[in-house]
């Protein structure tokens, strides 16, 4: 359990209130809501980035604050997948990886999984359930210095998953 503070905007919340991981992926900060950096990534290829605060895979939409403080609202069933970010700028000169690193903590009862998307574009991570059954179903990136901290995929987007092969350790 973490404590609120550095790196945690903090709305309508009083005092240093404990910020606890949900099953799903998303995070509470005692009652509140606390603020995600996301970068969404449509089906028909357009990219919206900023920050949400309602996150929900059980509900249709979400709304994001772009750093030109528009709100947006966002169906999650025109998004390719939304990605929770660590910062909106990333480094694209970064090479993701897709292994975890030994003793990694993130892969505890942990499970391996390799997503193909319609683009091309391939995810590599952990999950919690596989094979996912929802529509929208959370991975946590293989690498530990991904920018991205959780990803949620539209299943619908997903052209093939599986498990990679038993050499890319967990």
């Amino acid at each position: 359990m973490l404590l609120a503070g550095e790196g945690i905007e903090r709305h309508g919340c009083v005092g240093s209130e404990p910020v606890h991981e949900l099953p799903d992926g998303g995070d509470r900060l005692g009652g509140c809501s606390v603020a995600n950096e996301v970068v969404a990534h449509y089906l028909d290829g357009r990219v919206v980035k900023g920050v949400s605060h309602d996150i929900d895979p059980a509900r249709p939409t979400c709304h994001i604050r772009t750093p030109d403080r528009q709100s947006i609202e966002v169906k999650l069933a025109d998004l390719k997948a939304l990605f929770f970010v660590k910062s909106l700028a990333g480094d694209p000169t970064y090479t993701e990886g897709s292994t975890v690193e030994a003793g990694d903590q993130r892969a505890r009862g942990a499970y391996r999984i390799e997503v193909q998307f319609a683009d091309g574009e391939r995810v590599v991570g952990m999950t919690v359930r596989y094979p996912p059954v929802r529509p929208f179903f959370y991975v946590v990136p293989a690498d530990g210095r991904s920018n991205n901290l959780r990803i949620l995929i539209n299943r619908a987007a997903v052209v093939r998953f599986g498990q990679p092969p038993s050499e890319t350790p967990l």
